[in-house]
Parts: C-alpha cells; structure tokens; sequence
C-alpha cells in the first residue's frame, strides 16, 4: 500500500558543525577533496591527546552570558539548528512554534559540567558553597534540547535521547514519529556532542586501549586499515528540518531526501562487543520496512569507528545482509575525516552523504593504506571518491555502547 503524502517524512534542511566544515557546503567539500579535521589536542588531567574540534561561532546567535551560564553541547544545538530553518527557508519568526518540536540524540550529558565544576571547587579547597548554582539546569538530560527552545522561543516539545552512539539516528527517528503522530508539524531533530570537554571519556577508552594515536594526526583516524588502533574523540553537531511531504510540497520547499525507513534494537549480550547478528537484523528491517531489498540500496555509510573488533564485527553484519548480489551498492566511512562525533556521529554522516543523491558521488574512506582482509567489502570505496550511475536510496548504520543499534533509510524523493 502505497503511503500518502501526510505519511511520508523528508528533510528539508540541514544545519551543521563539524571538526572540517560548519556548514553543509564546506563538510561536503571536505569529504571529496580528503580534508581530515583531526588535530592535536591537551586535555586537563588527561594530557596530550588527539581529537576533533569545532570552529563556529557561538556568539553568531548567543550572547556571552548565555554561553557562560550553558552548555558546549547547547551552544552546539542552538548553531545547528539555527543553521538548519536558515538552509530550509524558515525564519524564526514564522516557526509556528506550540507546533515545533526539538528532539536531539546524545552520547552522554552532564559529564563536562561535572568535571568542570569539581576542577572549579578544587581552587576554593572543595568548599561546596562554591558551587554553581547553574549546574543542575546544564546537567540535566534535556539540556541541549531546552536550550533550543529559550533560545528560539520554541513551545513545543522537547528532549534527548540518550542511545550511546546511536543517538543521532534516533534522534531523527524520533522526529519522524513525532510528526506522523501529529504531535508536531516541524521537527529539528539530529544530534549532538560536547564529549571533547570531558577529559574521563579520553581516560577511559585509552584504559580498554581503544584509543587512537599516530604522529600524524590527519591519519589517526582509519577505520578498515590494517593498523588501525582506535577511536578519535570529536565533537559536533547536525540537526535537520523534517516536515510531512504535503507541508513542504505546500510550501515548495527544497527536499534532500524521504526518511523512508528504520529500525532501532538492541543486542542484549554485552556491554561493548557489539553484535553482528542484531546489527544485521537492525538493517534488514530498516530496508524492509522501507518497502526495499538490499540490492536497491546504492551507499551504506558504514559506523566503523577505528577498533580492531568492532570494525570487523560490522563488516561481518554487512556481508550478511547485502552478500554478493549487491553489485551497486557501494560501502564508505565518514569517521575516517572527523573521527567519532559520538552522539553526533549518526547525522553528520547522513548529512555529508545526502548531497550524493544529486551528485552521485560517493565519498572514500581516507587512512586505508592497507585494507584489514577481515574488512574487505565489494565497493568499499577508499582514499577517492567514486563516481556512480545510480543514487536512489543510502542506509546509515549507527551502532552504541549496551548493544544500541539505529539504522536509518533515506531515499530520492520520487
């Protein structure tokens, strides 16, 4: 049964921060022409490290004293969303907003303004009556999300979704069910991360020798390869503007693409190996259920965040699903440029492949100066970008930490 207009979700504008772009145009460009956003970074406690860092400019729509009483990750989401009703023609003042809503995935929050207020009551002999009487509302779960609301005025709903490093895809998932409920008639959904602030998550995963180093800090980053050795920390933000298709047909607006499908599960067997099988189940829904086989998906933009199991578990999840009759699928990594954006992760990487259904140009993975055999797809595209004849559906697999899997399904609008 074919779905009516009013039953179909799109995406009509993208607003982004990333470690080499911050906004559309400039992410793409970065992602065709091999610009890694990854730099050398000293982190307190923790010391010399690598991450990948965002340059916008906060105060384009805060003030200062919103920045110092927020939060990295608001500042983050108030950019993006701003950004993204701009790219879709929708000013602030025309947003109906009771019938707005605001839905952002992230990894973790709280984390920053924790060790930052502890750091603070460390100069004062840890004497509590120096604490922050602004630390509860910039810890609580909702924090991102209501800080877009003060900022843009914005009275429909709003939260987070904490699902690891799934949270993006579910973020936009939840936008989209927001929509066909009639809860909203607009959704700024997406995600975000401020996981740069917090020196404990560099600290940790260097513990479970998870994260990544190389001297070059452009190659640091490698999923797939041989040598790769783990994550790169990054922060960033994408958020989208998502309507019904008869609201933006009515307002003519300009569409990047139909969220045609989903699926989100969960592994239940362990805290952090994930598993190959729900991972392949997750995908095989999310393309069922947009109405699809897996030979009718042209791109998979892989999770693969760099470790040496986890790279190998997906690409085992991947070869069952799409096999050996899949010839015009093609298979890339985004996390290869920016490092892992963690609550972030899942938008940006959607966000910087949606342009290909325009361009039909498939982004590489950068960093693969040996391909791990354990890795090896059919048109795994790497270190160039590949140009192909069709374009009309791409799969964006995000996958997190407590066995959390969101895979998403975009298509050409038609």
């Amino acid at each position: 049964m074919s779905k009516s207009d009013r039953e179909r979700i799109v995406i009509t504008g993208v607003g982004l921060t990333a470690p080499n772009g911050n906004n559309l145009a400039e992410f793409r460009s970065g992602l065709l022409h091999g610009v890694s956003g990854i730099s050398k970074y000293e982190t307190r406690y923790f010391g010399e490290t690598l991450a990948g860092l965002c340059h916008f400019d906060a105060l384009q729509y805060q003030k200062k004293k919103d920045l110092r009483i927020g939060t990295r990750a608001g500042s983050i989401a108030i950019y993006c969303v701003r950004e993204a009703l701009t790219d879709a023609g929708i000013s602030v003042d025309a947003l109906d907003k009771p019938r707005t809503g605001v839905f952002v995935g992230i990894t973790e929050h709280g984390n920053v303004e924790t060790e930052n207020e502890i750091y603070e009551l460390s100069k004062y002999n840890y004497q509590t009556k120096f604490w922050s009487h602004h630390h509860n509302p910039r810890t609580v779960a909702n924090n991102p999300a209501g800080e877009v609301t003060i900022n843009l005025g914005i009275s429909g709903p709003h939260f987070t979704l904490g699902a690891a490093c799934a949270a993006g895809n579910l973020g936009c998932v939840t936008g989209a069910q927001q929509l066909l409920l009639g809860e909203v008639d607009l959704a700024l959904a997406g995600g975000v991360s401020e996981s740069t602030g917090t020196f404990g998550i560099f600290a940790a995963f260097n513990s479970q020798n998870a994260l990544a180093r190389h001297p070059e800090p452009s190659k640091a980053s490698r999923p797939f390869d041989l040598k790769r050795n783990g994550i790169v920390v990054s922060e960033g933000g994408a958020i989208f503007v998502m309507e019904r298709l008869d609201r933006a047909l009515a307002r003519k607006a300009r569409i990047y693409g139909e969220l045609a499908g989903w699926c989100y599960n969960s592994d239940a067997t362990d805290m952090v190996l994930p598993n190959p099988v729900r991972q392949a189940e997750c995908m095989r829904e999310a393309i069922r259920r947009a109405g699809l086989r897996p030979e009718q998906i042209h791109l998979v933009n892989t999770h693969a965040t760099g470790t040496p199991a986890g790279d190998i578990k997906e690409c085992d999840a991947l070869r069952e699903v799409f096999g050996e009759n899949c010839r015009d699928t093609y298979f890339n990594n985004t996390k290869s440029f920016i490092g892992h954006c963690m609550g972030a992760a899942a938008t940006l990487e959607l966000a910087g492949n949606l342009p290909a259904f325009s361009d039909r140009i498939v982004h590489p993975t950068i960093n693969v100066d040996e391909l791990d055999p354990a890795c090896a797809l059919p048109n795994l595209v790497l270190n160039t970008p590949r140009q192909v004849s069709k374009m009309d559906a791409m799969l964006n697999n995000s996958f997190g930490m407590l066995g959390i899997n969101c895979v998403t399904v975009v298509t050409r609008l038609s």
